[in-house]
């Protein structure tokens, strides 16, 4: 199919060339060859009469004409590839999709778990690519690069839709046998203990942002990209580590720790799951949104544990 002489199968290979700067990678993810590749970028670059990705060394670099063009390419096949594979209903049982999910260590941890076991019963072909989030996942989202994130309401896209998940309080963890696990733990001895933060990537921990917004500088004396580490990390030293809740109780079940009160005002995380706003009618991700909702009230309830 040609539009104003554009033959419209060279856009995906224009988006996987200006994804990948590389002929050969940009190839390998279109399932094409190299002389194939090559030869849809000759005619790209006669079409919009620009080289767009020029050789600098032993890599490619896109023109600023090819940076013009990256959005709105990938804009125009996330449309396409929302209503061409659209599918008018989801059985789970007979389903064989394949979910791509952006979450953080801690969603991975206290979360999925109980996603992946009631995801099974229901659907057992399903599959679920986990991947971890990127310092602006909501253009990971917009270029269609995954169908659900589950991140903090504060890093939400305006432009998408997204419902709230649950609330996460924060709490301190100290090393139980450290002198910060007896006494009141005072704002003045929080601030002047050494603290394990966490620096996922190269993006800002929402931990670090709270603590701007209150007005809070800490100490820190070791910088870790997991949560699921802060825990492990003060034993056998006096420092503390300032954790989500639910991740702190279940780190107590086999470290020797204390969870000690917050003394500092932080406000509640309020976890989100989002998605594009061209899928919310989408039969396969309403069902897994919905499992999604009974999965957290699966996980709080084995957290609290049996009525007795």
């Amino acid at each position: 199919m040609r539009f104003n002489k554009l033959d419209l199968n060279l856009l995906v290979a224009l988006d996987a060339l200006l994804t990948e700067q590389s002929i050969s990678r940009a190839a390998e993810k279109t399932h094409l060859s190299q002389s194939a590749m090559s030869n849809a970028l000759a005619r790209l670059r006669e079409y919009f009469d620009d080289e767009l990705l020029v050789q600098v060394g032993r890599k490619m670099e896109p023109t600023p004409r090819a940076h013009s063009l990256k959005d709105p390419v990938r804009d125009i096949l996330v449309r396409v590839e929302a209503s061409v594979t659209a599918q008018p209903e989801f059985i789970p049982s007979q389903s064989t999709r394949l979910f791509r999910l952006l979450i953080s260590d801690y969603t991975l941890l206290t979360l999925l778990p109980h996603l992946q076991q009631m995801a099974y019963r229901q659907a057992p072909g399903v599959r679920f690519d986990l991947r971890p989030q990127t310092t602006q996942p909501q253009r990971t989202l917009e270029r269609g690069e995954a169908d659900l994130l589950i991140i903090p309401n504060d890093f939400c896209s305006a432009s998408h839709p997204s419902e709230m998940l649950l609330e996460e309080a924060f709490c301190c963890v100290v090393w139980s046998e450290s002198h910060l696990a007896s006494g009141t733990l005072t704002e003045e001895r929080y601030m002047n203990a050494g603290h394990v933060v966490v620096q996922p990537g190269d993006g800002v921990a929402l931990m670090d942002w709270f603590m701007r917004q209150s007005s809070v500088k800490r100490r820190a004396e070791t910088s870790t990209f997991s949560f699921l580490s802060q825990a492990s990390l003060v034993v056998g030293t006096h420092r503390i580590a300032t954790m989500h809740r639910r991740l702190a109780s279940m780190a107590a079940r086999f470290l020797p720790i204390a969870i000690r009160e917050l003394p500092v005002p932080i406000p509640r995380m309020q976890q989100v799951m989002q998605w594009h706003q061209l899928r919310t009618t989408d039969p396969g991700l309403v069902w897994l949104r919905a499992l999604l909702r009974e999965a957290v009230t699966a996980m709080d309830g084995a957290a609290a544990g049996p009525a007795h």
